[in-house]
């Protein structure tokens, strides 16, 4: 057994308190570990959220339109794809907490530099940069908790880590009403880009106090430079795994990437909310988020990885066509909806990390996790654009947003094709 896997200090959680026990099963290091990791993640998604924040003021700015603003999504999300993917090769040449570093300072720099982009062009530029750090942070900090994680709540764990993507979407949407209260809109979205510069702080905790395990640092240095192949996850045992696995994560990011991109917009334009007004509703869609991960992320280690996520994925399908189709005049069903929304969307990720994490052997881990979520990223990447397109026709941006429901009807059949992973303990 991958001596990475096994839990090193703690108690086994009693059945009461399970939803938080699961830290004491964790040594001193996988705590550090799994607050690094929390705190990458969070902050990460903050650094994503901006732009779809900001998305209207800068359509205005630069006199765009919705498919042009779309792009500024889709390449974000492309080169996110690459930046992911390459980051999974790092994280088994140099480690979980070394690439962890290099993402975040990544993703940190460039959505600064997006503040300062004087055109369109630039914008586009330097948010596609600010995609390769975006992309690679969550396959190197999911990983580093799997890794440090008892099996029987390895769910759990990695889910708690994906719930930092509600918390840090949270803190965009605070600082979003904030700064667009106090400055004029033109200006506002360049003050939104410069708080990015937040994980900064970060990259020197996670460097003081973050180890890999024992056993993945001898697991590298025995593999020499066998590990991180991309050539490994397809060969003829690992080949089925690594395609249905990418087609899983396109569908998944393909609905969700569209509803984070449009949904502010949508409560803007087309349910004429003002800015405290959307921020209000997304905090809703947001509270209901935060307890899909956790709450997808226990149930992930009780109906197994595959059952909890086409769960979710059906649902998700529901509440998205409900939502966007909710007739004019009836803002307080779009706002009630908002929770089961955000609730469904993201509890669907919250068996992702684990599950992509038990898939694939420790010296390949790092590779088929990133290249398999993030082909994902790069694929779905096309639905925000795509919508954007088709807001412009009879459509309207509700009718083109159900277009992203079709993702989670490819996710549902992509699952047919894994085994279940549940309580397994890593390769």
């Amino acid at each position: 057994m991958d001596r990475s896997t096994t839990p090193t200090l703690g108690s086994e959680p009693d059945e009461g308190t399970e939803a938080f026990g699961w830290i004491r099963t964790m040594s001193g290091k996988g705590r550090r570990a799994f607050l690094g990791a929390f705190g990458g993640y969070g902050l990460d998604s903050y650094d994503f959220q901006v732009l779809p924040l900001a998305l209207g003021a800068i359509a205005s700015y630069f006199a765009i339109s919705t498919g042009e603003a779309g792009l500024l999504t889709t390449v974000t999300l492309i080169v996110s794809a690459v930046g992911g993917a390459l980051a999974g090769v790092l994280v088994d040449k140099i480690g979980r907490v070394r690439t962890l570093q290099v993402t975040v300072a990544t993703y940190t720099l460039f959505t600064v530099l997006c503040g300062f982009a004087p055109n369109f062009e630039t914008l586009l530029v330097c948010r596609a940069f600010q995609g390769l750090g975006f992309g690679g942070e969550w396959a190197a900090g999911a990983i580093l908790v799997a890794e440090y994680a008892n099996p029987k709540y390895r769910g759990r764990a990695v889910a708690y880590v994906q719930s930092a993507w509600a918390v840090g979407w949270a803190l965009a949407v605070v600082v979003y009403t904030i700064v667009f209260q106090v400055f004029s809109e033109d200006f506002a979205w360049r003050v939104l880009f410069w708080t990015g510069a937040l994980p900064a702080l970060l990259i020197i905790w996670v460097r003081r106090n973050l180890t890999d395990t024992e056993a993945v640092i001898e697991k590298r240095e025995a593999a020499g430079k066998t590990r991180g192949s991309f050539t490994a996850i397809f060969r003829r045992d690992l080949l089925r795994t690594t395609f249905f696995a990418s087609l899983l994560a396109t569908g998944v990011q393909g609905g969700y990437y569209t509803l984070a991109t449009w949904l502010p917009t949508y409560l803007k334009k087309s349910r004429q909310l003002d800015v405290v007004g959307t921020g209000g509703y997304l905090f809703i869609l947001i509270s209901g988020a935060f307890l899909g991960y956790v709450t997808g992320g226990i149930l992930s280690d009780k109906l197994g990885r595959k059952r909890t996520m086409q769960l979710f994925a059906g649902l998700s399908v529901v509440f998205m066509v409900c939502y966007t189709q909710v007739p004019d005049g009836a803002n307080t069903a779009v706002m009630l909806l908002g929770f089961p929304l955000g609730f469904c969307t993201s509890a669907i990720f919250s068996g992702f990390g684990s599950f992509l994490s038990e898939l694939y052997p420790t010296e390949f881990r790092g590779t088929g996790q990133g290249f398999t979520y993030n082909f994902g990223r790069a694929v779905g990447a096309v639905f925000p654009t795509v919508v954007g397109f088709l807001a412009s026709t009879a459509l309207g941006l509700g009718g083109a947003m159900m277009f992203g429901a079709f993702g989670y009807v490819v996710a549902v059949i992509a699952l047919f094709g894994l085994p279940e992973t549940r309580g397994q303990e890593l390769r």
